[in-house]
């Protein structure tokens, strides 16, 4: 590799870690303000819980255009997209009323759903022999900056003035020097080349099992970290403790996953088989649930710690399965653009599910120990999304 094929990867590289990092502060931002919000607008629970499941709506109903729109003005050009999209329902939040809240965070949703559905692709188009490491490089600057994000939402609001409008708006600022760095990628004018590598439709891939399996356990897993971004701060305010304090356990519970999630996909990805770390990681969410449930208060970080254990390996584990599981750039976008769109279609029914759920028994149990069930089916589909084989191999006859 000369000199400018290294330093056009170096920049590569740094533009996808900082495109990742704006890929979850609209979310995560509004967890540890959402009693804030609920008062000052006079949201129930269930319309609260919808303000957080929009994104996570929107990761999954737009999923598909990322490829489409990458076909269309290309990889460099749809992410670039991406962020002025981000950018744009950041700001529209900044608007007084309840309709620019719910619009500015679909419209940030939708440009986070782009971004989400081409970063494996680039992975596998342009790392694919360093796929585990640059899986674990990128996904570590997403969880980490939604850590940060959530950890100083309360402090933010409150030094603007007890708004927190401008602690929403605030992750504007990010995005765009995010932009900023991408730019240099703006200047290539490469077009998807899925037509010569065999391009993929998620639709073509519905009837494949193990797409199915690996697309269920994401599902599964995003679920679970979607309701704990959305209503762990809540959960802990429940039971007595404060406001900042239970943002700052949210925070704690994504820095802690922060080392697997950089390390974990180069491990997986070296491992035959990827099924014996979902069961040890949904093991470890499962505890930290049992924990909340049993004695919220006993050791309330120990419960975040466990919980943000298992999720913040889940993630970066199942996208690093799907370049594992495919063999071509095409079958990547396939697989990616089928696993978070179904993925993130079930994970937008868990924070209004449990926000409904409280409204109807005026307690946190029966949704906590609804979560402890669903992870018995994340650890079966992960068993079957973790073997050593292809998407399409059983329908070709190829060997497992």
């Amino acid at each position: 590799m000369g000199n400018h094929q290294r330093k056009s990867m170096l920049l590569l590289a740094a533009g996808m870690v900082l495109v990742a990092a704006n890929l979850r502060a609209a979310a995560s931002t509004v967890g540890p303000l959402l009693d804030r919000i609920k008062d000052d607008l006079g949201l129930s629970s269930t319309a609260a819980g919808l303000l957080t499941t929009l994104p996570v709506l929107c990761f999954g109903v737009v999923a598909p255009l990322g490829p489409a729109l990458a076909r269309r003005i290309g990889y460099q050009a749809a992410v670039g997209a991406a962020l002025v999209t981000i950018i744009s329902g950041l700001l529209v939040r900044l608007l007084p009323g309840v309709a620019p809240l719910y619009i500015g965070t679909t419209v940030a949703g939708a440009g986070i759903a782009v971004g989400n559905v081409l970063l494996p692709v680039l992975v596998r188009r342009s790392f694919h022999e360093n796929a585990g490491r640059m899986t674990g490089i990128y996904t570590t600057a997403l969880i980490g900056s939604a850590a940060l994000a959530a950890a100083v939402s309360v402090p933010l609001a409150n030094a603007f003035n007890d708004s927190w409008r401008a602690a929403l708006g605030f992750w504007a600022a990010p995005a765009m020097l995010g932009l900023l760095a991408w730019s240099p990628q703006l200047r290539r004018h490469e077009r998807d080349v899925g037509t010569s590598t065999g391009a993929v439709s998620a639709r073509s891939l519905i009837r494949d099992p193990l797409a199915w399996q690996l697309t269920l356990y994401f599902g599964f897993q995003s679920c679970s970290f979607y309701v704990v971004l959305s209503w762990l701060p809540t959960i802990f305010q429940s039971h007595g403790i404060s406001r900042t304090d239970a943002g700052l356990l949210l925070g704690a519970s994504m820095i802690v996953g922060l080392p697997g999630a950089l390390l974990l996909p180069g491990v997986a990805a070296r491992a035959r088989s990827q099924g014996r770390f979902a069961v040890v990681y949904s093991c470890f969410v499962a505890a930290g649930f049992i924990g909340l449930l049993v004695a919220p208060t006993y050791a309330p970080l120990l419960w975040a710690i466990l919980i943000g254990l298992g999720q913040q390996a889940s993630f970066p584990l199942a996208l690093v399965m799907v370049v594992l599981r495919s063999r071509s750039v095409g079958e990547t976008a396939g697989l990616s653009t089928l696993m978070q769109g179904v993925g993130y279609l079930m994970a937008a029914v868990g924070p209004v599910a449990v926000g409904a759920l409280h409204d109807i028994t005026d307690s946190w149990n029966p949704a906590i120990a609804c979560l402890i069930v669903l992870l018995v089916f994340q650890v079966l589909s992960g068993l079957g999304a973790g073997r050593d084989r292809k998407i399409g191999a059983v329908a070709e006859g190829a060997p497992a």
